[in-house]
């Protein structure tokens, strides 16, 4: 049993695009989080998903690392989003689906406005995966998340 509340609690997705199985580990920096690939039908072809998805492997580790943050001031999840990934490299075209894979995120620029960068990385016996995300977490009254345009 985990000692961290499940991944969707913690990450602005619902249902099937709740990608990441687990959080391993958590701190003030960064966090690790277990996936097992999914032969599902969203993303898989013939035994493999193709290895871009490991970018949004990397988004929702982001994203449960600030929503455990947030948990743990007695704040809502918020939603963020992925500005842009830079030094994606892969390994491997494809992910083998029932390989079980660790993605790790940390935090290296916290910069004003709710801009942040991460180094990530996927690894599992089949693929090796690192890049940077740019990231931005608005505030809440923020005028893009108003739902009466």
């Amino acid at each position: 049993m985990s000692k961290f509340p499940p991944v969707e609690k913690l990450v602005p997705h619902a249902g099937p695009m709740v990608l990441l199985d687990e959080v391993c580990e958590h701190s003030d920096e960064h966090i690790a989080c277990r996936v097992k690939v999914r032969a599902d039908g969203l993303f898989d072809s013939g035994g493999a998903v193709p290895s871009w998805l490991g970018i949004e492997y990397m988004a929702q580790a982001v994203a449960a690392f600030s929503g455990y943050a947030a948990r743990l001031r007695g704040e809502n999840v918020k939603i963020g989003f992925l500005l842009g990934t830079r030094r994606f490299e892969t390994s491997a075209a494809s992910f083998t689906c029932g390989e079980t894979v660790t993605v790790r995120a940390r935090q290296v620029v916290l910069a004003g406005g709710g801009m942040s960068a991460f180094e990530c990385a996927v690894s599992g016996k089949h693929i090796e995966q690192r890049a940077m995300l740019s990231v931005y977490e608005p505030d809440e009254e923020n005028p893009i998340l108003e739902s009466d345009r």
